[in-house]
């Protein structure tokens, strides 16, 4: 798997995640989970949306994962 490819499946799982936590009654917008994580939302969105060409480092996806209650593994699949 390419770096380019990893990156786009961590992104689509970050965002399929996100919004599942919000279809569950939470209230995760890309700005509540910036905020959580302590990085700007426009990271997030950019994570989201395949723009992100310099990936997401394993402390913050980690922290990512505890903020969406998923395993860090998930982010991978």
């Amino acid at each position: 798997m390419t770096e380019i490819k990893l990156n786009e499946l961590i992104g689509k799982n970050v965002k399929k995640y996100r919004l599942l936590y919000n279809a569950d009654g939470g209230n995760m917008s890309q700005r509540k989970l910036a905020s959580i994580v302590g990085v700007s939302t426009s990271l997030i969105g950019a994570l989201e949306s395949k723009k992100n060409t310099q990936g997401i480092g394993l402390y913050n996806l980690y922290k990512i994962s505890e903020a969406l209650n998923v395993p860090l593994y998930k982010f991978f699949e």
